[in-house]
């Protein structure tokens, strides 16, 4: 087992529901869609959330994001598009579970903000590139064999 997988060996590709806190009541907990992509040891991806502090709530606010994972350890920064000034940087830094299923941990802000955060794997675990080739090809079907003289 590669050292970037749990111990259950899941990768973290895949799309995950997560919330965060704000620090001292300041704002609600805001829900978030990320969507993962592991390779080797490193983590990219995108994240979409309501934006529900310092703009409208019919916003959504639209971020990139780049880390890394070790073993059970998962970092990455999140980086907003800018199109709302008051969200730029914020650092994530958790625990995956055993069964690679959840990440929980704290973001924080270079403002000496921070808080809480869970993260929650959607659905079954996605399939790997043999598996969605073989589902892809027609069933294999042997030949009837016919004796030469039924022909």
């Amino acid at each position: 087992m590669g050292e970037s997988r749990s111990e259950s060996g899941r990768s973290l590709t895949g799309v995950w529901q997560g919330i965060y806190d704000y620090p001292r009541g300041a704002g609600p907990t805001t829900p978030f869609t990320a969507t993962l992509i592991e390779a080797g040891q490193s983590l990219s991806g995108s994240v979409h959330e309501p934006c529900l502090v310092h703009g409208s709530p019919n916003e959504t606010l639209f971020a990139t994001l780049l880390g890394a994972r070790r073993g059970s350890a998962v970092s990455f920064v999140k980086t907003y598009d800018g199109s709302n000034p008051a969200y730029t940087t914020v650092v994530y830094e958790g625990t995956l579970n055993e069964d690679a299923t959840e990440i929980e941990g704290r973001w924080r802000m270079p403002s000496d903000w921070s808080g809480k955060f869970l993260m929650i794997r959607s659905g079954g675990e996605p399939a790997t590139a043999e598996e969605r080739e073989r589902a892809a090809l027609p069933a294999a079907t042997t030949p009837a064999l016919v004796p030469a003289g039924e022909r």
